[in-house]
């Protein structure tokens, strides 16, 4: 192997082809690898549409030395990693993430796959239905449609144009030339060549890079083949094109821009702030939402969409062009050098928040002189006329930079500015006591590292509290910051999550937003009907629906986790201005006691989906154990069934969710062929089945499972999550230690006691669905 430019180079080409990027990241508890293969839809010979697609899938259905049950899939469920694949139009993605010591089997697994696939005519057959079951999906998604009709204004011969989902008239697996197709598209893209792993992680670089050369030495060799030049995006000089669709106008634009030229502009055309295009449209009241994004970029080809949410588009259409051309012109004319200084310290955050897998993903390069000079000229060939509005950049986000150290009032004199310090944190501590009593400082997390949690539970308050985190969400998301929102019923629940230093801001700013009026939330975008019922879940899990409040009656509560000292402080004196009175609430959610009820809720879809809930039968640790070890032991041959055998549906999930500190068995499927109640009969029989499934197995999984909650292993945003949960239950700060060694010492009596009460709904069944109530066992929500 060739050495690296320099000893610590994260970029490396391999003897053999393959290129690896290498990422070190103490603060990361996990491993990651993305394995991009230079292949993808538009790839493929044009009589097989699908072929692409169609490959990746069939990659996950074992080989000889890894058989299904013991695949890359069912290795990193069972390791509590994730793992998934993606097709694009020239390229091909397969990723996971797990615990640094499972790692390696990992990657094992995933390089067999990559080199060894089965593809028995059996698992085509069997697949091609998955795949027919997505295009059906596929085919009746307002969405998708919608990206469909976008792209016709592009010229005819272009393959964004062209049908490449696959479905069972494009994929004929009996013919001998889709098989020589097949395995000729393997033999040619599947190679170290065509390759580039990225590999980020806590290991060391020397690590990593002794992984990526062990992987490399299992690929088949091969040359780099350069893929095909697509054709013209646009015919003749044409660059640009309107589309509008029900409340959208579609602005699209073809160029040969570099991405990173593309995604600065689009930054600074979605920005929300007073003076810009979007603050514009609102003001004249001509729309409600602004988003550009790059749709595709290959080759020197690149589109770009820029999407406005109108309220008359077809009456309005003319005038926000002329807005869009008329702030382009400004925009290009302008001064960049501030909005460039914003612009790497954007990026730079996000090189310092992002996730083990998200950041061996993370292929954003930073905006080179040469970037700029394409973005100028781009703009100069739409030949803009002057501006003549008044417009103003973006100001600066002030989460982005450390706060501005105030002096305080009050010190004894003499005291050093260290003294300073000490004195002013314990005159926090101690308004904090009185103001704010209802927000608990866990010490469950530790404050080494850059992050924190902070959970705010509401009861009773106005409307308002949605719209203020959607007010400051893209700022704080910016500055590494995730706040979320989520309706709980009585109960509404806001999240920040991320670096520690710029979170007492984001809470500062949130107070002074909640004191002031708000406009309804913008509406959610259309989901698939298992996300919609996903977010109707936890408001039918709670005892008590909204009522008529006020700020006057409300009552909050916080829980914050894995801050400083410093930190805790600011948090405090930012927490003593929420509004609504600091109390101690405890969301219990209704027993059910055997009961099985059922919600329907609305979807926009008319596929067939359920969601099935299933609480413990108590919120002791013992039950939460047995409860959590039967979710790692069904999630694979869940999946097995329901996914790849019965072919159901294509949206087939299980797992452990947590609601309000009740933790419960969530089983999920969608369907295009299956009725509610043939959905409803497999979730009964399969979980009839555990107890079969529980005696043949050799090892129940309780180390596997317990070193999940190590905390040498879990993130610090999960760990928070959990101890949310644990707080709201009532357990003690020792909750994960406590719950590891419950996991560990579950006997197999203990878990078939488990399926038992989970057949029998000792803990209650919750069905959400998408349709009315089935005529048995089932009883009407309240």
């Amino acid at each position: 192997m060739p050495a690296p430019a320099h000893p610590h180079s994260p970029h490396l080409t391999l003897a053999n082809g393959l290129r690896v990027s290498l990422q070190h990241a103490p603060r990361l508890k996990r491993c990651a690898a993305v394995l991009r293969v230079a292949a993808g839809s538009h790839d493929v010979l044009l009589a097989w549409p699908g072929l692409a697609h169609f490959l990746e899938h069939l990659l996950f259905l074992g080989t000889e030395r890894f058989p299904t049950d013991e695949g890359l899939m069912a290795y990193v469920q069972r390791h509590g990693g994730q793992v998934n694949a993606s097709t694009r139009e020239r390229t091909t993605d397969f990723f996971f993430e797990l615990p640094v010591a499972t790692f390696a089997g990992g990657l094992e697994r995933l390089v067999d796959i990559l080199t060894h696939p089965r593809l028995t005519l059996e698992d085509q057959l069997r697949e091609r239905e998955v795949l027919h079951a997505e295009y059906v999906a596929w085919a009746q998604d307002a969405k998708a449609q919608q990206q469909v009709a976008l792209l016709e204004g592009l010229a005819a011969d272009h393959p964004l144009r062209g049908f490449h989902a696959g479905n069972r008239d494009s994929l004929p697996v009996e013919r001998e030339t889709f098989q020589q197709a097949l395995r000729d598209f393997h033999a040619q893209f599947y190679q170290s060549g065509q390759m580039t792993l990225s590999l980020a992680g806590p290991l060391p670089l020397e690590e990593l890079e002794a992984l990526a050369q062990r992987f490399s030495e299992q690929l088949t060799s091969g040359p780099l083949r350069p893929q095909s030049a697509p054709p013209a995006l646009m015919q003749g000089q044409t660059q640009r094109y309107q589309h509008i669709a029900d409340d959208h106008l579609h602005h699209v634009v073809t160029c040969n821009a570099p991405r990173e030229a593309l995604e600065f502009l689009c930054t600074w055309l979605n920005a929300p702030a007073p003076g810009g295009l979007l603050a514009e449209l609102k003001t004249r009241q001509l729309g409600s939402a602004l988003q550009a994004s790059v749709l595709y970029h290959f080759a020197g080809q690149a589109v770009l969409d820029i999407d406005f949410t109108l309220n008359n588009p077809a009456g309005s259409a003319t005038q926000v062009e002329a807005m869009l051309h008329d702030w382009l012109s400004f925009f290009a004319h302008s001064d960049w050098a501030a909005l460039r200084e914003e612009f790497a310290l954007l990026a730079a955050r996000q090189q310092q928040t992002l996730g083990a897998l998200a950041l061996a993903r993370h292929d954003s390069e930073a905006l080179s002189e040469q970037a700029v000079i394409a973005l100028k000229r781009l703009l100069d060939t739409l030949h803009l006329p002057p501006s003549g509005h008044t417009w103003q950049l973006p100001p600066n986000n002030p989460f982005l930079r450390p706060p501005v150290k105030e002096e305080r009032a009050g010190l004894i004199r003499g005291q050093t500015s260290a003294h300073r310090g000490l004195r002013t944190f314990a005159q926090d501590r101690s308004r904090g006591r009185r103001e704010v009593s209802a927000l608990a400082f866990s010490q469950a997390v530790a404050a080494d590292s850059d992050e924190g949690a902070l959970y705010l539970q509401w009861q009773s308050a106005p409307s308002g509290l949605e719209s203020a985190v959607q007010s400051l969400r893209e700022n704080a998301r910016q500055a590494g910051v995730d706040v979320s929102y989520e309706c709980l019923g009585s109960h509404e629940l806001v999240k920040v999550v991320g670096l520690q230093e710029p979170i007492p801001a984001v809470l500062e700013v949130l107070a002074q937003s909640l004191s002031e009026p708000h406009a309804a939330p913008a509406a959610s975008p259309p989901m698939i009907a298992i996300r919609t019922l996903l977010k109707a879940l936890p408001a039918c899990c709670t005892s008590t629906m909204p009522e008529p409040a006020s700020w006057a009656i409300a009552h909050w509560q916080g829980l914050a986790l894995g801050f400083s000292a410093a930190h805790e402080a600011a948090i405090k004196t930012a927490a003593a201005r929420l509004p609504g009175q600091p109390a101690s609430l405890t969301p219990v959610a209704p027993p059910l006691s055997g009961q099985r009820i059922w919600h329907e809720v609305h979807t926009d879809s008319t596929e067939a989906a359920l969601l099935l809930f299933c609480p413990a039968p108590s919120q002791s640790l013992a039950d939460e154990a047995a409860w959590r070890l039967l979710g790692h032991l069904l999630q694979g041959p869940f999946y097995q069934r329901l996914r790849v055998e019965l072919q159901i549906g294509y949206a087939v999930f299980s797992g452990i969710r947590q609601i309000n500190g009740q933790t419960g068995l969530l089983l999920g499927v969608q369907s295009p062929s299956v009725s509610l109640e043939g959905i409803a009969d497999h979730l009964h029989t399969f979980l009839q089945q555990l107890p079969t499934l529980i005696d043949s197995l050799d090892d129940l999984g309780n180390q596997a499972l317990a070193q999940q909650f190590s905390a040498q292993t879990l993130p610090n945003t999960q760990a928070a999550e959990l101890l949310w949960h644990a707080h709201l239950a009532g357990h003690p700060s020792g909750y994960l230690a406590h719950l590891r060694t419950y996991i560990q010492t579950c006997t197999r009596e203990a878990l078939q006691l488990a399926a038992q009460q989970l057949n029998d709904a000792a803990g209650g069944w919750r069905c959400v669905a998408n349709g009315p109530r089935l005529p048995t066992l089932w009883q009407t929500a309240g």
